[in-house]
């Protein structure tokens, strides 16, 4: 069985039933159904094959998930493409998995003309449903629960793409970990803001929703104001909502007299959530709870229940409930209570490696474990506690960072000698990425040269806000980057002005 069965199933329950809300648009399960049907066929019209890509590049989108349930149907991976990125960066994404097909939205196609390198076997389309208004017809079913279904692209840490594969069973289990999580049933009514190209705006409640045969609200972008207004008007009953979002909600007029009473509870994540900001949210009489994981956990991989979102404020929960975790230590061994290790994490909803990496899946997914590279313990009560995130990566405004990436590009520019990129911590993105740089002798730069360095190269929300220039990094005795010094350096420097140019 694939995926795109849930939609049939609960249009033979309940086929009026709404499925999801766009804008105006209400779609019940019956037309969602109908709707994947004819998406399956057309893309098998158009020679998609099991195991062939169907990337998206576009705002969050109805067809989008059509797309995700008829390339389940046919066993192939849909590939979001996160479309904050720039056009260079889909390029190397296009060229390790050429996709059959490149399905863009109207406002990205002058985006998607300036990727100069589209791969010659991959067809570009615009997102139109009349090229799907045709008679689904006899559409094969080539997908089964272990079929590569959905392919997303992460920075990894060396600033190269990967890409995650997530199988259908990971789904599957996924969304039974969401629905034990949050104890969703058809009755709930979700709102999804965050973009569909995340695993934590796809797959924390969306896809888990409608396997429950819940209602989703689904909103093109965040809009703090919007988010309210649909929370009042569409009494909704779970959102995921990152801490930056929450932020920006908190500082709207409106926020303190909302009327929130609809909500079980907000899921957040992506970062590590102090229990103060928990205990503010709470405050405002909705459960905020904490869940953990990463794109290649699908991402739900433990999580705390609403019962304990004041008391266990902080913590990021127990293990979910088809998903294992253990705390090791450098030797590998498992670590007891109130021990800080790596956090491994293992079951059916981890992917199963990366994209044409079969070194790097082997390194990161050893024995059956995906290794996080975070760093928590568990305390006595078997809660998880993150207190460290993967080694030198930022996360600013709910979206992860590579300093990697940013160095190299850095590193290309002829004035300058050395550079680090670290985060800041930032009242409204939990952590501002601030290059610091070290120019040649005789050379000068301004922050502003700098800063146009990543123009057109790299997403603006990946650009450094500030650039300190140093006379030196400071280095181990072996000649490392010592990045916690850096980090402090930046912090103390905040207080004071930013110097803006620099040379000698």
């Amino acid at each position: 069985m694939d995926l795109s069965a849930w939609i049939e199933r609960h249009a033979a329950f309940a086929p009026a039933k709404t499925a999801l809300r766009f804008g105006d648009e209400a779609i019940g399960y019956g037309a969602l159904a109908q709707h994947i049907a004819r998406v399956a066929g057309a893309l098998a019209a158009l020679g998609v094959k099991p195991r062939d890509a169907v990337a998206y590049l576009g705002l969050n989108h109805p067809d989008a998930l059509a797309l995700l349930f008829a390339c389940a149907r046919l066993g192939a991976m849909f590939m979001p493409l996160n479309w904050r990125l720039a056009p260079a960066e889909h390029a190397r994404m296009l060229a390790d998995c050429p996709p059959r097909l490149l399905y863009v939205e109207g406002a990205f196609a002058a985006h998607a003309k300036a990727i100069t390198a589209i791969p010659q076997s991959t067809r570009q389309l615009p997102l139109d449903r009349e090229t799907w208004r045709v008679a689904a017809g006899t559409v094969p079913r080539e997908g089964d629960e272990s079929s590569p279904l959905l392919l997303c692209y992460t920075s990894g840490s060396t600033g190269a793409p990967k890409g995650v594969v997530l199988t259908q069973r990971a789904l599957f289990y996924n969304a039974v970990n969401s629905s034990h999580m949050h104890d969703l049933t058809s009755a709930d009514r979700v709102l999804t803001t965050l973009p569909l190209f995340h695993v934590g705006g796809l797959n924390i409640q969306t896809t888990p929703a409608l396997h429950a045969g819940a209602t989703v609200t689904l909103h093109p972008k965040f809009d703090p104001l919007a988010a309210l207004e649909a929370i009042e008007r569409e009494r909704i009953t779970l959102a995921v909502l990152v801490p930056a979002q929450l932020q920006a909600m908190m500082q709207t007029p409106r926020w303190q007299s909302a009327d929130l009473s609809s909500l079980r509870m907000i899921t957040t994540g992506s970062t590590i959530v102090p229990a103060a900001f928990v205990s503010k949210v709470n405050a405002r009489g909705v459960p905020l709870i904490q869940v953990y994981g990463s794109t290649e956990t699908c991402p739900i991989a433990s999580y705390v229940r609403a019962a304990d979102a004041e008391r266990k404020a902080g913590s990021a929960g127990v293990p979910a409930l088809h998903c294992e975790i253990r705390i090791a230590g450098d030797d590998g061994r498992e670590l007891p209570a109130g021990r800080d290790g790596e956090i491994l994490v293992r079951g059916p909803n981890v992917a199963t490696g990366y994209w044409n990496a079969p070194e790097l899946s082997a390194q990161t997914f050893a024995e059956g474990w995906y290794r996080s590279g975070d760093i928590g313990h568990f305390d006595a009560e078997g809660h998880l506690h993150v207190v460290a995130r993967k080694k030198d990566m930022i996360i600013s405004g709910g979206e992860n960072i590579y300093p990697a990436e940013l160095e190299n590009i850095l590193l290309e520019a002829p004035a300058v000698q050395e550079a680090c990129v670290v985060g800041r911590q930032d009242e409204r993105w939990g952590e501002a990425v601030v290059a610091a740089v070290v120019l040649k002798a005789g050379s000068r730069m301004s922050e502003a040269e700098v800063m146009a360095l990543f123009q057109g190269r790299i997403a603006r929300y990946k650009q450094p806000r500030e650039v300190r220039f140093l006379a030196q990094l400071p280095r181990s005795a072996l000649g490392k980057i010592l990045k916690d010094e850096v980090r402090t350096a930046v912090a103390q420097a905040a207080a004071g002005p930013a110097r803006r140019a620099h040379g000698l």
